[in-house]
C-alpha cells in the first residue's frame, strides 16, 4: 500500500497557552515543513480527494498528502491562512462548535481552559468563503469512546448542525476529539451524515484506509526536522489500515471505568 501522510495539527503560534504548547508548532517551523513538503514531492490534495478514493472513486494521485487542523484556533486565520495561501495549499479545519467566539452568547464553559485564543463564528465563515474545507469536532470536545450513546449523538450530530445552519450548507467531513473512537462511536458519526472522520493512529493513511478511522501523523512541539523529513518519504510509521490493538482496547477501557466512576481522564489538562 502507498502511504499518505495525513498531517494532523493544532496550533500554529509563538506564544501559546502552556496547555496546548506541546502541540504547538512555531510559524517559522511550520513554514519550514511546507517547504520540506514541497521539496519532498509531496503534492498535498483536499481531504475530499482521499475521502473519494477511500470510497472506490477516482485513486489517488501519486505522492498525495492531505493537511489537516483541529479544534479552532484563532492563529489559524491570522497565521496558517496567509502560509497556506502562499503555497496554494488546500487544508481542512475541523473546529469544537462550542469552543468558537462571538455567536449567541459565550462559549461553552470548560471546552478548553480560558486562556485559550479560539477563532470567532465570523472568522470561520471566512475561512470557508476562502475555500478551507470546515469540518466537525464535536461541541465540547469530549472523549466520545466513553459517553452513553445520547451524548455520543448530541456531540456528533449537535455539532454538524450548529456548522450547517451556519454555514448554510453541508459539512461531512469529521474528526474525532484526542483521536478516540470505538465502533458504536463510528457507527453514531456514520448515522449522522459524515461521510468520513478522522483519526489520529500515528500513521499513514492509504487508499485502503478506514473513512471513518482515517489515519493520521500529529505535528508536535517535539516533532523534529528529521522525523518530519522522513515522514514526507513515507517512512518513520505504519501504514493504515491495520486492526486495533490490545493496548487500545485496554486504554479505554481504563478511561471508561474512570468516567464511570466520575473521576476522568483529563486528556487535556
Amino acid at each position: 500500500m502507498t502511504a499518505v501522510p495525513v498531517f494532523l495539527y493544532h496550533s500554529v503560534s509563538s506564544d501559546p497557552p502552556s496547555w496546548i504548547a506541546p502541540f504547538t508548532v512555531a510559524p517559522r517551523v511550520f513554514a519550514e515543513q511546507l517547504a520540506t513538503i514541497a521539496d519532498s514531492g509531496l503534492r498535498p490534495v483536499p481531504l475530499s480527494t482521499l475521502v473519494a478514493a477511500l470510497r472506490g472513486g477516482p485513486p489517488l494521485p501519486d505522492r498525495a498528502a492531505v493537511l489537516t487542523f483541529d479544534d479552532g484556533f484563532a492563529d489559524f486565520h491570522s497565521t496558517v491562512l496567509p502560509l497556506l495561501t502562499g503555497r496554494g495549499l488546500p487544508a481542512t479545519l475541523y473546529v469544537t462548535t462550542g469552543a468558537l467566539r462571538g455567536r449567541a452568547g459565550a462559549p461553552v464553559d470548560g471546552v478548553f481552559p480560558p486562556e485559550s485564543r479560539m477563532l470567532s463564528w465570523r472568522q470561520l465563515a471566512a475561512l470557508d468563503a476562502a475555500g478551507v474545507e470546515i469540518g466537525g469536532h464535536t461541541r465540547t470536545h469530549p472523549q466520545l469512546d466513553t459517553l452513553p450513546a445520547r451524548r455520543v449523538r448530541d456531540e456528533v450530530a449537535g455539532c454538524g448542525r450548529e456548522l450547517e445552519d451556519f454555514l448554510g450548507h453541508r459539512v461531512v467531513s469529521f474528526a474525532y476529539p484526542h483521536g478516540y473512537s470505538s465502533p458504536a462511536v463510528r457507527e453514531q458519526v456514520a448515522e449522522a451524515g459524515w461521510t468520513s472522520a478522522a483519526a489520529v493512529r500515528e500513521a499513514f493513511s492509504s487508499a485502503a484506509d478506514d473513512p471513518l478511522r482515517i489515519a493520521r501523523l500529529m505535528v508536535r512541539a517535539d516533532t523534529d526536522r528529521d522525523r518530519f523529513r522522513r515522514w514526507t518519504e513515507g517512512a518513520a510509521a505504519p501504514v493504515a489500515p491495520f486492526p486495533e490493538g490490545a493496548r487500545t482496547r485496554g486504554w479505554r477501557a481504563y478511561r471508561r471505568m474512570r468516567a464511570r466512576l466520575n473521576v476522568p481522564y483529563r486528556a487535556v489538562s
